[in-house]
């Protein structure tokens, strides 16, 4: 009996041994620093070998990035320093001018990290980070030359852009809310569901009579209304308090006898009506002068839709991913 058991301990401990020994060699054979498919980077990646023939053709550059080789240089330059990362005695860092291009090609297609990071030949997770990363350098450089905040001077020459362009006076921007498609993050329930079906984040903008974004908020959940969103803003708030530094009251053109007449911005119904908000009168059976009136407010409203149209033209068939997994 002693023989029996001797002989099945044996046979056990040398069946664990070869399940150890396969597990080593399975690791060993996974445990890689580079796929090979992403050695050869250099040599087929798109930004060692499309781009440096894109940059032969101005159109071709332009239609790929949405931006011009002149933009895209000024652009490295100023956000070079914060997103070039240094190399290791393993292997070298990916190019600032190469993270750069990842994350306008993103940006411009709306493509899955997957898809871009097959044509750039490096990993999921790696353009997982580089997206946020490049994201929120070209914010941080760029904010206070692009997006600063608005002053009265600003907002007096807005105005001035409304009245010669759209006929429409006092008015310093034109606010609206663009649902952006997402797919919905885990347990977030129905914070995100909105009037659509779909799910989705808002973004809120106010837009001048140029198409140029003077004030943006991003974030708000798809189910909350824009009035919602409005008044859950920092924008809106300082609308609401009169923190907006917006220039003093004065009178319409050729009505000095209505007396000084707030600067506003326009909306349409989703938003309420206050002493710097105008929107529409509601009904479709009113007198002249209010048909009048509501065309003039929605072709001065029209430049936001426009602007915000512009910016998903390039990725409107695609559905953002709030999530790490692609």
């Amino acid at each position: 009996m002693a023989d029996v058991d001797r002989v099945f301990i044996e046979k056990v401990t040398a069946l664990y041994l070869l399940w150890r020994a396969e597990q080593r060699r399975r690791g060993q054979r996974h445990r890689t620093w580079v796929h090979q498919t992403l050695r050869r980077r250099s040599q087929f990646g798109e930004f060692h070998h499309l781009l440096q023939e894109l940059r032969l053709d101005d159109g071709r550059f332009q239609r790929y990035f949405r931006l011009s080789r002149a933009q895209f240089d000024a652009l490295l330059s100023r956000v070079g320093a914060r997103i070039t990362l240094q190399d290791t005695n393993y292997r070298r860092s990916i190019t600032a001018a190469e993270r750069l291009s990842i994350c306008l090609r993103f940006l411009a297609t709306g493509d899955s990290f997957r898809t871009i990071a097959s044509s750039y030949r490096v990993g999921v997770s790696t353009v997982c980070q580089i997206v946020p990363q490049v994201v929120t350098a070209i914010w941080d450089c760029l904010v206070e030359d692009y997006m600063a905040v608005p002053t009265t001077g600003d907002w007096r020459s807005i105005a001035e852009g409304f009245q010669e362009r759209w006929n429409f006076p006092l008015c310093c921007g034109a606010v609206d809310g663009k649902h952006v498609v997402m797919k919905a993050p885990p347990n977030s329930g129905s914070q995100f569901h909105n009037y659509k079906g779909t799910f989705s984040i808002v973004l809120l903008a106010v837009v001048d009579a140029k198409y140029r974004f003077r004030v943006i908020d991003v974030g708000g959940y798809g189910r909350t209304s824009d009035g919602g969103i409005l008044a859950n803003s920092a924008f809106g708030q300082a609308l609401r308090t009169g923190t907006l530094h917006l220039p003093p009251d004065q009178p319409l053109p050729g009505a000095d006898e209505r007396g000084p007449q707030p600067h506003v911005f326009v909306a349409d119904e989703a938003f309420p009506l206050r002493r710097n908000l105008m929107r529409p009168f509601p009904g479709r059976t009113l007198p002249l002068e209010r048909r009048v009136f509501n065309y003039r407010l929605s072709r001065a409203r029209l430049v936001v839709e426009n602007a915000s149209g512009g910016c998903t033209g390039g990725s409107s068939r695609s559905t953002l991913k709030l999530r790490r997994t692609v």
